[in-house]
């Protein structure tokens, strides 16, 4: 790939997001915002024909249009070979202030941020744009992407819900796009759910998403594609050892529960209730310790009634001295503002988000699934006995 690793003088902003509406909204107003930007787009929906179709354009329309052929039946992976070299020549033909990475639907902003800044570009900015009225009906959506047409390859798995999560908290912005035809009208309660799964992103209005024919237009969405992207910042935040989880909150029928435990769960009475736990909310994220796994960090991610759990490393704590040095120092740093003097950095740490939100009969039933005092005064011994029922939803 040409140009891999080398300095580029041109900023590149990412724009992703499963409501396409919304997403191109974003487009038109940063191409408004900023004359002479650029934008490159890889449409995957032609990838079952073997091909993914390129496009770059500028506000007055289509500049050049090629396809790039699929790698390894992967579409994803025809675009991370091609878009690099796209910004490549874009760089060096100059005269282009800025260039926007539309991705595909289903197309996640992480993996592309991390091909850009491998490839010498800076990130200036990841936006994933949203309308505010389908933030719910997408989070609650469990449908496989292929069903829906928008599978990146033959082997995606991944979830309408999971996905979209995922696109949503990665973003350092969020461009609303209200009132787009043919969608219902946000209100108070999707707004606030919005706020509160991602309390930290930059959130811009951009209005109907005409913003060319628009003189009151405001360049805020620019100036925030503008203000700078730590892409190794972004990725710790969202790992489960150090992730930037939300906090306690309760608003416009909305609420985020911080469950926060040093007691490690009872592996049967917790798979026991799994199910319940995954439809208590519309979104729930952290990490978890389980009785005879003590040296297991475990990833709690659910959204559209599914969840997924998997090992994420081991805990910092079941490490020797001599292994820390290897870990990343936001890890230790992390490890180190939840250490217990017993159980390390061992813990429970779960947040739940939704509307309507039963806080206090999740956080029962949550309190259930613990070791009981005389379970946890049996110690660690005793809890390696315990039957390893997570052992097949952890392929173990």
């Amino acid at each position: 790939m040409s140009g891999r690793g080398r300095p580029h003088g041109l900023p590149v902003v990412i724009v992703g997001g499963l409501h396409a509406d919304a997403r191109g909204a974003a487009v038109a107003r940063l191409l408004a915002d900023v004359p002479g930007s650029v934008v490159l787009h890889h449409d995957l929906a032609t990838a079952t024909a073997g091909t993914v179709v390129r496009t770059v354009r500028d506000a007055t329309g289509i500049l050049s249009a090629g396809e790039a052929p699929l790698v390894n039946d992967c579409a994803c992976c025809a675009l991370r070979e091609d878009l690099v070299p796209e910004l490549v020549r874009l760089a060096e033909s100059g005269g282009t202030p800025l260039a926007v990475v539309e991705l595909w639907d289903s197309v996640e902003p992480k993996a592309m941020a991390e091909v850009v800044t491998s490839g010498g570009f800076t990130v200036t900015g990841v936006i994933t744009a949203v309308d505010p009225a389908l933030v719910l009906p997408y989070l609650g959506n469990g449908d496989d992407l292929a069903e829906g047409g928008l599978a990146a390859a033959a082997t995606d798995q991944r979830t309408v819900a999971d996905t979209f999560a995922r696109q949503l908290e990665y973003a350092s912005v969020l461009a609303l796009a209200e009132a787009l035809p043919g969608s219902p009208e946000a209100d108070d309660e999707d707004r606030e759910l919005l706020a509160q799964l991602h309390p930290t992103a930059r959130r811009v209005p951009i209005g109907h998403g005409n913003p060319a024919g628009a003189p009151h237009a405001s360049p805020e969405l620019a100036r925030a594609a503008l203000a700078g992207f730590d892409v190794e910042a972004a990725a710790a935040a969202q790992h489960p050892a150090c992730a930037l989880l939300p906090a306690e909150a309760d608003a416009h029928g909305v609420a985020t529960l911080v469950w926060h435990r040093r007691r490690p769960f009872h592996p049967e009475r917790l798979y026991a209730a799994l199910e319940d736990l995954t439809c208590a909310a519309a979104r729930s994220r952290g990490r978890f310790w389980l009785a005879g796994k003590g040296d297991t960090l475990l990833h709690w991610d659910a959204a559209g009634g599914a969840l997924c759990v998997e090992s994420a490393g081991p805990w910092l704590a079941s490490l020797p001295d001599a292994a820390w040095e290897l870990v990343p120092p936001v890890r230790r740093a992390a490890a180190a503002l939840d250490w217990d003097p017993e159980h390390g950095d061992r813990c429970q740490h779960l947040v739940f988000t939704s509307p309507g939100l039963d806080r206090d009969g999740l956080a029962r039933l949550l309190e259930s699934c613990l070791l009981t005092d005389a379970e946890y005064a049996a110690g660690q011994a005793a809890w390696e006995r315990l039957p390893p029922a997570f052992d097949t939803l952890l392929e173990v």
